[in-house]
């Protein structure tokens, strides 16, 4: 989570299409990427960032 929104390596929900998925990429700041939580499946552009609600956020690992 990055300033309390969506970010790379979070799990979310995608309100706009009713599914978990994970951020794998965010393009200028504002095109967030996302891929099926699991099973494999195709890639998709979050239709609105807004719409997505972080269920978990990403692990962070401190060395």
């Amino acid at each position: 989570m990055k300033d309390g929104k969506a970010w790379v390596g979070d799990t979310v929900h995608d309100e706009a299409t009713d599914r978990k998925a994970i951020v794998t990429d965010v393009q200028k700041g504002f095109t967030f990427i996302l891929r099926p939580e699991s099973g494999g499946g195709q890639p998709w552009t979050a239709e609105d960032p807004t719409k997505l609600t972080v269920i978990e956020p990403a692990r962070t690992t401190v060395r």
